[in-house]
């Protein structure tokens, strides 16, 4: 990296100083801790349109992916739901896969013409019909179960930490069966291909509440936990001795210390990532890639399978945003189903790649902290100075009740002149692509 990198991300960590003296440090180790997942869904972003010009906007889909993932393995499994229903959640589930092995089957199978559409067409309907003849009984016996509190089935009580790897499976596992029917569209039709299925994946999360007790969302995602909860760490005689000696009580302490400890687990896995991500650009896979962007036809041309090695690099940034979804799910301690908005925070991400440097994972990384640094501090910052400019009118003024009520669209506003500004005077990024 050189002076000109190096001094970027040195005025963003000096932004998060600044909101540490003024606002809090725990709001400041807050910021710092989004900003690390926000990195990491930026890389997976550049793996698939700056590796290879994927123009995939289904983020938001496999990130939720991800905080399912962290539910179905650290959640403690509810017996009495797994007793009265996960037979025939299993049953069903064989039966729609062997419907579709069969159609697949009869597809091939059969020549082309009327009876193979008549025949694939029955099977499917017979197949559903029955599939949902067995289904819904189970997911009705489940979700009789303590509605209020439980209504799903829970999870294997795995340590949360291993959640993380099967968020990036679960996310992979979606990419590889989305990347077979999309991937061969044009690039603007993959673009509303995958916002359709993300949307798709996270209204199943809402309403499948035998799974994620959809919008009932699923509280206490903590055990065991990675990090020291807050109210142990306060119930230490020894942490409130060493909190109070350094002048910022047990509430504060416990609160910076636990940030502080999921800032270095996100450290670490951001690192990995960053490695392998450097190491595979730089590869001659890497290379590979960036020629199959930049001239699709030469490249397949030289015998490359372009369609394959889409769906190679679509599988590996899905399974990174699969992971950076079950870590926010980690830190949170909860899965909130109506908090993901697939054409709000993806349209987020995409601005974090195109204003970090898109094809660069440096530039990815600058602009996950920017424009999520801005996104949290911009409406404060709006909000104190229209009461600066306006503090010389009276309470009841139109104007000023006008200017303070649109403070709150200050975040979408500054992204906008943030990218406007960019793509003017850098249109390749603040950290361009070598």
């Amino acid at each position: 990296m050189n002076m000109k990198n190096i001094a970027l991300f040195g005025i963003i960590f000096a932004l998060l100083i600044i909101v540490g003296f003024m606002q809090s440090w725990v709001v400041a180790f807050g910021i710092l801790n989004l900003c690390l997942l926000s990195s990491i869904m930026a890389l997976g972003v550049n793996i698939q349109w700056g590796y290879a010009g994927l123009f995939s906007v289904g983020t938001m889909g496999f990130v939720a992916l991800g905080g399912v993932a962290a539910v179905v393995t650290s959640m403690p499994p509810v017996n009495e739901a797994w007793s009265a229903g996960m037979l025939g959640i299993l049953a069903s589930m064989a039966i729609a896969i062997a419907t579709i092995l069969i159609a697949i089957r009869i597809w091939r199978k059969m020549p082309s013409g009327r009876n193979r559409s008549l025949t694939m067409a029955a099977t499917l309907i017979i197949g559903f019909v029955v599939y949902r003849y067995v289904f819904d009984p189970a997911v009705a016996s489940i979700e009789r179960i303590d509605p209020a509190g439980t209504g799903y089935l829970g999870g294997l009580g795995l340590p949360i930490l291993v959640s993380w790897g099967v968020g990036g499976l679960f996310a992979a596992g979606a990419a590889w069966v989305i990347g077979k029917i999309a991937l061969g569209l044009r690039s603007d039709y993959l673009a509303i291909a995958t916002l359709g299925i993300a949307e798709i994946v996270i209204a199943v999360i809402k309403n499948e509440d035998w799974l994620t007790r959809g919008v009932k969302n699923v509280n206490g995602i903590e055990r065991p936990w990675p990090v020291p909860l807050e109210v142990d760490l306060q119930a230490s005689e020894t942490f409130v001795a060493w909190a109070d000696w350094i002048g910022v009580g047990a509430v504060t302490g416990s609160a910076i210390w636990v940030k502080l400890l999921y800032a270095g687990l996100f450290i670490i896995v951001l690192a990995i990532i960053m490695w392998m991500s450097e190491k595979a650009l730089n590869s001659p896979w890497g290379r590979m890639m960036r020629a199959i962007r930049d001239n699709e036809e030469a490249a397949e041309a030289m015998g490359k399978d372009v369609t394959a090695r889409h769906l190679q690099v679509f599988v590996l940034g899905s399974a990174v945003c699969g992971i950076a979804g079950a870590m926010l799910v980690t830190m949170d301690g909860l899965l909130t189903p109506g908090t993901y908005q697939p054409l709000r925070f993806t349209f987020l991400i995409w601005v974090m790649v195109i204003v970090g440097g898109s094809g660069n994972n440096w530039g990815s990384v600058l602009g996950g902290f920017l424009i999520w640094f801005l996104w949290i501090e911009v409406e404060p910052i709006g909000l104190w100075l229209i009461n600066q400019l306006t503090s010389g009118m009276s309470e009841g003024n139109a104007l000023r009740e006008h200017l303070l009520d649109s403070a709150a669209h200050m975040r979408l506003l500054t992204m906008g002149l943030i990218l406007l500004l960019v793509l003017r005077f850098s249109p390749r990024g603040l950290i361009p692509e070598k």
